[in-house]
This record gives C-alpha cells, sequence and structure tokens, in this order.
C-alpha cells in the first residue's frame, strides 16, 4: 500500500509518532522517515544510487573487519533521534546495539551515518539531516554526491555542528580514519 492510498494515512490526524510509523505497513517503493511529527515521503531511489550504497557497504564492512572494529554495517536502518526516525542509506553500528537491535536503532549507538544524495531529496541531505543527526551527536556523517561527478564530503561532529574535514573527489585515494581506516576513492562507488 502506498502511503496516501490506504486509510491508514489518509485519516490521521494530529502529530505521528514512532509507534504509528513503525505499524504502517511496509512498502517497498517508499521510504517513511519521521521529523517532528511530519511525515517525509521518499521514492526508492534509482540504480546508480543504490550502487553507490551497495558498494559502499561492502568497502566500509571490509574496512571494519580489517580494522578489527567491534562494529557491524547496515543500508536501510530505522535509526531514533530527538525528532522522530530517520532512514539513512549506510549506517556504522556498535556490534553490541546491533545484536541487540530488532526494528529501530538508538542515535547513541552510530558511529557514521551516510546519505547517498538524491535529486529529489537533495535539500534534505544537504541542509536539514545534517543538523538532525549534529542534534543527536553522531560522530561521523558522510554525503555522496553522484552528480555531476562522484564526491564524497567528510563531515565530523565537532562543538555541537559537523566541521567539513575533507571532500574527496573522484579518481582521489584517501584514507579516511574514522569511524575506523577505510581507503576511498568515490570513482569506487559508480561505473567506470
Amino acid at each position: 500500500m502506498s502511503v496516501g492510498q490506504g486509510h491508514d494515512v489518509v485519516g490521521h490526524e494530529g502529530p505521528w509518532t514512532v509507534e504509528q510509523v513503525l505499524a504502517l505497513p511496509e512498502d517497498k517503493h517508499q521510504r517513511i522517515e519521521l521529523v517532528d511529527g511530519a511525515l517525509t515521503v521518499s521514492p526508492s531511489p534509482g540504480i546508480p544510487h543504490q550502487r553507490a550504497v551497495y558498494k559502499l557497504r561492502n568497502l566500509l564492512d571490509r574496512a571494519a573487519e580489517d580494522a578489527g572494529a567491534d562494529v557491524e554495517v547496515f543500508s536501510d536502518v530505522n535509526i531514533l533521534l530527538p525528532c522522530g526516525l530517520l532512514i539513512p542509506d549506510v549506517v556504522v553500528l556498535d556490534a553490541e546495539a546491533a545484536a541487540q537491535a530488532e526494528l529501530t536503532v538508538d542515535a547513541d549507538a552510530i558511529l557514521l551515518v551516510v546519505e547517498v544524495i538524491s535529486p529529489f531529496n537533495r535539500r534534505s541531505d544537504l541542509v536539514l539531516k545534517p543538523k538532525l543527526y549534529a542534534e543527536a551527536a553522531i560522530p561521523s556523517y558522510w554525503r555522496v554526491d553522484l552528480q555531476p561527478t562522484a564526491c564524497v564530503t567528510i563531515d565530523e561532529f565537532e562543538k555541537g555542528r559537523y566541521m567539513t574535514r575533507r571532500v574527496i573527489q573522484k579518481g582521489e585515494l584517501v584514507r579516511v580514519e574514522r569511524p575506523f581506516p577505510v581507503d576511498l576513492d568515490p570513482a569506487m562507488l559508480v561505473l567506470p
């Protein structure tokens, strides 16, 4: 069922709660997030977006294993934030918290969130989500921009907000140290 077509959404009055959002029927074609009681609905991402998520998740997973980091790497995790519920493209979270998690994960267990910027969510990924992740004090936030050419912006939480540490351009191999060492070239995330 699509949001807006069923009685679960159309007849709803007042602000939404996390529990109400989690009770909505799953829809593989939409991502439903909650910010300050309001639903945000996004269509499923395109193939280049999904490719970048898949490749980055695998790269981070291998790097975490090589580093012996006690973490797990996932995509599409429901993160509980002070403002509601967001679903980043990729997350690195504490392994113990991952082992205990079911439907949601508390933000304090997250070491890194990654958003692959979508044309229809650009403003949210560049302005709103960094603010919301910073309010939750998530240590690292990466933005993968595929247009006009692939680049990755590495932000670290400092003094209540994210500070950009590096913008890595396609063709540039850089070692990123947090949350564990990983060698990253945005070219790895797209077709040659």
